[in-house]
């Protein structure tokens, strides 16, 4: 999403190592909720084949969809990262980051966001929200990886 809304940054390979690691420890040990965001508004201007929808029912029929995410956001590594997002619109919200996997010869586009455990959530979970999980519009190229 190209927007003015956003800032943009690559953070340091040890601090995707750390955060990676984290979302790891949080989904395997089952302190974090995951969200999956299915429909999203921009999907409305968005070929079928780029959304969120599509995309998980075509690599993972009949599956059930946060069990999938747990399972391939545990699997996601530094190499995959691309980049980190502030949504300016929303200052209190956390960063996001930007990930690209291979599934089946497509690029899948990976955004997610991962709330810690505050105040505000009487549960005591982290949140993972996966705001994208979806076929990329544009084929990734190993520039837009920076720790390849």
């Amino acid at each position: 999403m190209n927007s003015t809304n956003e800032k943009k940054r690559i953070e340091s390979k040890i601090e995707v190592q750390t955060y990676v690691e984290r979302l790891k420890y949080a989904i395997e040990n089952g302190s974090a909720n995951v969200n999956f965001q299915k429909e999203r508004q921009v999907d409305n201007n968005r070929d079928k084949e780029h959304t969120n929808r599509y995309t998980m029912l075509k690599l993972f029929p009949d599956q059930d969809e946060i069990e999938v995410l747990k399972r391939e956001l545990i699997k996601l590594t530094v190499k995959e990262y691309i980049e980190t997002v502030k949504d300016t619109r929303f200052p209190n919200k956390s960063e996001m980051r930007v990930f690209g996997k291979q599934y089946e010869d497509s690029d899948v586009y990976i955004k997610i966001r991962v709330e810690l455990v505050s105040i505000d959530h009487a549960d005591g979970k982290n949140y993972v929200f996966v705001m994208s999980f979806h076929f990329s519009e544009v084929d990734f190229c190993e520039t837009n990886f920076p720790y390849v």
